[in-house]
């Protein structure tokens, strides 16, 4: 069964969910995890979850013990499909409504060694 609470995370509500498996992890650790909800604007939207040991440039905020959350709206630099020289640069995408885009969940799970997560909007 999955644990939930809800904090306040940049002026709003955010429910954050937690496996059995990663609230233990969690418990376990020395250091916060640090969780960047990252919502990437290209050619499409795409939501990730990214995980650091060390905080990254993303401003993260205290969310549970040994947890800090962080949300980083980026774009790429250019859209092309055919593009196959790796993955394009990134730059921090300046959102003039930032309230609009700030998730009201995250759902963090632990598994076979491995962080895994998403966030949503319903």
């Amino acid at each position: 069964m999955s644990e939930s609470r809800t904090i306040q995370f940049c002026g709003k509500p955010l429910k954050i969910k937690l496996s059995p498996a990663a609230n233990k992890a969690l418990q376990q650790r020395n250091t916060p995890l640090h969780v960047e909800m990252e919502l990437y604007f290209s050619c499409m939207i795409r939501k990730k979850v990214r995980f650091y040991e060390q905080p990254t440039h993303t401003e993260f905020t205290p969310a549970e013990q040994n947890l800090n959350l962080g949300f980083r709206p980026v774009m790429t630099q250019r859209c092309s499909l055919h593009e196959t020289d790796g993955p394009p640069p990134l730059t921090d995408f300046p959102i003039a409504n930032p309230d609009s885009f700030i998730p009201h969940w995250i759902s963090l799970d632990f598994h076979k060694g491995q962080w895994l997560g998403e966030f949503g909007y319903d």
